[in-house]
């Protein structure tokens, strides 16, 4: 992520932006509280099964157990699919009806298993087919099965939901999730404000497909991740497609609409819709998941490559850094460019998406990154693609790995800014290095650090620093090769720093331990 405008950087890269150069429980298995309330869900007769024997058999963790989001997250099973069908009116008095329909596998018995939700008003729930039980208690939605889940069972649970998501207001993370704009909603959720629009479990340690069908106000344009099933043409004005293979500059640019579907109008309610589907085939976090809804202007095309890019504008917004075919030319020669030296991009879409939303970060939402009013400068696109191999398709594990994923994206933001003829990414690293006001960097090491700091500096700087350190250390084709392997052995799953370190040394053949040591888990001031 990229945070504070006018350079922002914040989580996923919820990169809190710093600057032109980007300086940007434990699992508890168990019933809920008696407190909670328990009912059969929308009406249904209560379900076989679902009497004292169910509700006291074996549950699934309520909780991933990682100490940086406690309580977030589940256990019991994996999921494969999220299914969402969601109709979306920013002007409704409920802004979404959702249907989610999620594809698991129980990797143990569950009489029940939790999800994570919060704030909205479940109607129905069917365990493969069948009606189930549910128990609420502060973010947790507690399913309770017509019959209980063997271990290695496949199971579908669909569960039909309304209201108004609210975005996550946290002292120490701050705000994001689901955003209302001025004609829509921006969608950014790191670290974990899935769980505020749908029903997931909601913890970058189970990935899975998605499918998108979303329905909106004619006028409007809804944007996801992955495919479209048809390429979306934008409702902001001028956003015909472009052939595959032609420049971004043969997509035309009309004006904005001025009319009642123009761009800065409130949507009116009770209208014609429009539908469009999306498809995300490889495996995604769920905080990567987004849904933008408003008026927008597209390009589409394809890289050199191959790959297929999509990028959006909302029209309104006006600064130099929001122009649409820069933009759309940027996304596609960064996608290119850092697919020979991180290896084959990791998915079958790029692109972007500039919104306006008044948030101050940017984040690195799977396969199109969103970006806030502020635009989108060149060094924090690419610090979000660089997250396309850092992040989105090699996930951490644990939070307080995060470095991996903020660390390696301030490298490339760095390296871009070498490239286009700016500070050297050496220069980047001895700036730092011997800045009297770095202090924060050697009291923070970026190894594990804490909550408080998982988006701080440190993570985002030091462990940018790391990566050069190493450069210097097994010389750059070996660095490289590093990097190469490990998006290559560990594209689309997860991944801890320990494993890097393992990669780092079998691919240099150097004992590096010692070094990481001092860069990742130690305070002070490395030696270079």
């Amino acid at each position: 992520m990229a945070g504070n405008s006018p350079s922002p950087r914040r989580h996923g890269s919820r990169t809190a932006f710093r600057g032109a150069a980007g300086l940007a429980a434990l699992a508890v298995a168990g019933s809920l509280t008696a407190a909670c309330q328990v009912s059969p869900i929308g009406g249904d007769p209560e379900p076989s099964g679902s009497g004292g024997s169910a509700v006291s058999g074996p549950a699934g963790p309520t909780s991933a157990g990682d100490k940086y989001v406690p309580g977030d997250g589940n256990g019991g099973y994996d999921v494969q699919h999220y299914g969402l069908k969601l109709n979306i009116d920013p002007g409704g008095d409920a802004q979404l009806k959702g249907t989610a329909t999620i594809t698991a596998t129980a990797t143990e018995r569950l009489a029940r298993f939790n999800l994570d939700l919060t704030g909205l008003e479940v109607s129905s729930i069917k365990v493969d087919n069948a009606p189930a039980r549910q128990q609420r208690g502060g973010d947790e939605l507690e399913i309770t099965p017509a019959k209980a889940l063997e271990k290695g069972a496949k199971f579908t649970t669909v569960i039909e939901y309304s209201g108004t998501p609210e975005p996550v207001s946290d002292p120490v993370l701050g705000t994001y999730g689901w955003i209302r704009t001025s004609d829509g909603v921006f969608v950014a959720c790191q670290p974990s404000g899935a769980h505020t629009w749908f029903p997931s479990n909601d913890h970058p340690s189970d990935k899975a497909t998605f499918t998108f069908e979303i329905t909106v106000p004619e006028g409007l344009t809804a944007i996801a991740n992955g495919e479209p099933e048809t390429p979306p043409t934008g409702s902001g004005g001028g956003g015909a497609p472009v052939p595959p293979g032609s420049p971004p500059s043969a997509a035309p640019s009309g004006p904005p609409s001025s009319g009642p579907g123009g761009p800065g109008i409130e949507p009116i309610g009770h209208r014609a819709q429009t539908t469009s589907k999306w498809h995300v085939k490889a495996p995604m976090a769920t905080y990567l998941a987004t849904v933008n809804v408003g008026r927008f202007e597209v390009r589409t095309g394809r890289t050199q490559s191959g790959v297929q890019v999509i990028s959006a504008v909302d029209p309104t917004v006006t600064v130099p850094t929001a122009d649409l075919d820069a933009f759309h030319s940027l996304n596609t020669e960064i996608t290119d460019e850092f697919a020979k030296l991180f290896g084959p991009y990791p998915f079958t879409s790029s692109g972007g998406l500039i919104d306006n939303a008044n948030v101050g970060f940017a984040l690195e939402t799977q396969t199109r990154p969103v970006y806030g009013a502020f635009g989108a400068q060149p060094t924090i696109v690419a610090h979000e693609l660089a997250h396309m191999w850092f992040g989105d398709s090699v996930s951490v594990t644990e939070w307080k790995d995060i470095w991996l994923n903020e660390g390696f994206a301030t490298y490339g933001e760095w390296l871009w800014e070498e490239m286009s003829g700016g500070t050297s990414v050496q220069g980047q690293f001895d700036q730092r290095y011997e800045s009297p006001g770095a202090q924060e960097l050697w009291d923070n090491p970026p190894g594990d650090p804490g909550r408080k700091e998982m988006f701080g500096r440190s993570v985002y700087d030091r462990g940018g620093m790391t990566l050069v350190a190493l450069r210097g250390r097994v010389g750059e084709d070996t660095f490289y090769e590093i990097l190469k392997t490990w998006a290559k052995e560990k594209k689309h799953s997860n991944a801890t720093t320990p494993q890097f370190i393992e990669t780092a040394n079998k691919v240099s053949g150097k004992k590096l331990d010692d070094f990481f040591d001092d860069w990742l888990y130690q305070e002070g001031r490395p030696s270079k």
